[in-house]
């Protein structure tokens, strides 16, 4: 069986997190979930800035997993600006992928985040804001606010189960 790559974008708060979390587990075993805040924050510890090092690391890790035969989930914020040519980069290097994006509302968002407990707040969200930040590559999926986190995983899950 060859390794898919399933891309999961959107702004903070709109509950990407959660839905890889979930589909890495319901794909079971051989699945590779990469998330973006923990290479950057907690592995390399460094800030979201023009070169930093994540962007790389979470390339090599997605090779590494399509190497090994995993399916490989990556999820993050993960900015055009910094992250696209690594993006588009990967998508060539797999057999099959999938990108998707959260299109939520930055008011459904905070409001979806107010649920959780965390360590920012309305002020980093609005910072750390991109406004319809797409990809912009061939069969990009945009999930709007009207699909909770289970229809959006059984979606994605369906989609590369049966493709």
């Amino acid at each position: 069986m060859s390794s898919k790559l399933i891309i999961i974008r959107g702004n903070s708060g709109s509950g990407k997190s959660t839905v890889a979390k979930k589909l890495q587990h319901k794909l079971g075993y051989n699945t590779m979930l990469i998330p973006q805040d923990v290479v950057r924050r907690e592995i390399l510890r460094v800030k979201e800035t023009d070169g930093n090092p994540s962007t790389e690391l979470i390339r090599q890790i997605a090779i590494y997993g399509r190497d090994i035969g995993y399916n490989v989930i990556i999820e993050g914020i993960l900015v055009n600006k910094r992250h696209k040519e690594m993006l588009e980069s990967l998508i060539k290097e797999f057999s099959r992928s999938y990108v998707y994006y959260f299109d939520i509302p930055f008011e459904e968002t905070l409001r979806r985040h107010q649920s959780k407990s965390a360590d920012f707040g309305e002020t980093e969200m609005r910072e750390w804001w991109h406004e319809k930040n797409y990809l912009g590559v061939k069969d990009e999926v945009l999930i709007g606010e009207s699909m909770n986190e289970d229809e959006i995983t059984n979606m994605i899950f369906e989609n590369v189960i049966f493709d």
